[in-house]
């Protein structure tokens, strides 16, 4: 069993003065999950009569991206390519210090201690997520023929979770990794290609509006990112970009910008 003290960010409300406090976790097993660990912590405090501490979380399977927290100042911890519900307490060290805060960026406002506002990324997402093909009944698989290279990259694009860690990570807090995953993994396939033009305006406009930073490819993204989403598709996000405005303003021919 661990001995662990824990300086918590703790914000009653959104506009209220955040600080940080200092809690002992006591007992603390090497085969817990963080989010356990957090759990027996507020235990403890609502014994005591205290508040517990705020934090967001939902499958806890690594799945949602609800876990965002920047522990160490690292996001989701020290382990690589897991989130914070996965990563277990044996990464640490009995009598460790561990610093526990929300995601900060401006388009992440903090709601409660260790949650923030990601509604940012579901306007993103509005503004181009989709495709208008038609819904319904599985097809047959071979009715939409799509090479094995698209769809592996379309899949790999598709495991972003929305968590959030890469503009935590980015000196820059841009936003730039999550729009282009998510402008990639629809864009790659055929299903996505009416609105590819529209989708990717749209999403990095959104963007744009939401007051994520620029993006100087610092790549500290694709480091922090749960899901090893590639800085690839920041660049093949750029070309379509591009071709999307020359095609608007009637500069490249159809046959050019849809390639």
């Amino acid at each position: 069993m661990m001995r662990l003290t824990l300086r918590v960010w703790r914000q009653p409300g959104p506009d209220a003065r955040g600080e940080f406090r200092t809690y002992i976790a006591n007992g603390v097993s090497e085969h817990m999950s963080f989010l356990e660990m957090l759990d027996v912590v507020n235990e403890d405090l609502l014994v005591r009569g205290d508040e517990p501490i705020a934090f967001d979380h939902d499958c806890r399977e690594g799945i949602c991206g609800s876990c965002a927290l920047m522990i160490n100042g690292l996001p989701h911890g020290p382990k690589r390519a897991t989130t914070a519900c996965q990563l277990h307490m044996r990464s640490f060290r009995d009598g460790d210090t561990i610093t526990v805060e929300p995601w900060r960026a401006r388009a992440f406002p903090v709601l409660r201690d260790l949650i923030v506002d990601r509604s940012a990324f579901d306007r993103i997402i509005a503004s181009g997520g989709f495709v208008s093909a038609p819904t319904g009944s599985a097809q047959d698989a071979n009715a939409i023929l799509v090479s094995k290279d698209r769809s592996d990259l379309a899949m790999d694009a598709a495991a972003c979770i929305g968590c959030g860690a890469c503009v935590a990570a980015c000196p820059n807090g841009s936003a730039i990794l999550f729009t282009s995953a998510k402008v990639a993994h629809l864009g790659l396939l055929p299903q996505g290609q009416p609105e590819r033009d529209r989708r990717v305006l749209g999403m990095v406009r959104q963007m744009d509006l939401e007051e994520f930073g620029g993006c100087t490819l610092f790549e500290e993204c694709e480091a922090a990112c749960p899901k090893e989403i590639s800085v690839e598709n920041i660049a093949r996000m750029n070309r379509d970009v591009l071709r999307a405005t020359l095609r608007d303003r009637g500069q490249v021919p159809v046959e050019v910008a849809g390639g």
